[in-house]
């Protein structure tokens, strides 16, 4: 498993755009793009506006599904289907180390009170190679 889960690093810990779906008040999925980025406990983080719908989405319902690794069509390299729970931080903390010079075209700075971060803890991650029928599965815990 140590294989794996050096193989998904090499995909999270890149800043990357990034799908993250929620569902909705009523239940429905929504998917939107986010720039994501992943530490060495394969905790990802982006960026966002605490008032935005998405923090209201997880804050009802925390359960999260993020697709990453292709960022070019013209060069298929294995993906990511992630499940996981979300979070919003306000923390201090948190926000300035997150913080990028990318961000300050949309929040005045790390301690702009508009400015949060989603925080997901995965369970489980599909490792998946194009052409291949079957995924490598990682799931929280190995």
């Amino acid at each position: 498993m140590l294989d794996l889960k050096n193989r998904i690093l090499e995909i999270i810990k890149r800043p990357q755009l990034t799908v993250a779906a929620t569902l909705t008040e009523d239940g429905k999925p929504w998917a939107r793009y986010v720039m994501t980025m992943a530490d060495d406990n394969m905790t990802i983080r982006f960026a966002t506006f605490v008032k935005a719908r998405k923090v209201a989405q997880i804050e009802k319902n925390p359960e999260i599904h993020i697709t990453c690794g292709v960022n070019d069509p013209r060069e298929m390299k294995p993906y990511l289907q992630i499940a996981g729970r979300a979070r919003l931080s306000t923390d201090e903390k948190e926000r300035h180390g997150f913080w990028s010079e990318m961000l300050a075209q949309i929040f005045s700075g790390p301690d702009d009170p508009n400015y949060g971060i989603i925080i997901v803890d995965p369970y489980k991650i599909e490792y998946v190679t194009p052409g291949s029928m079957q995924p490598e599965v990682w799931t929280a815990g190995d």
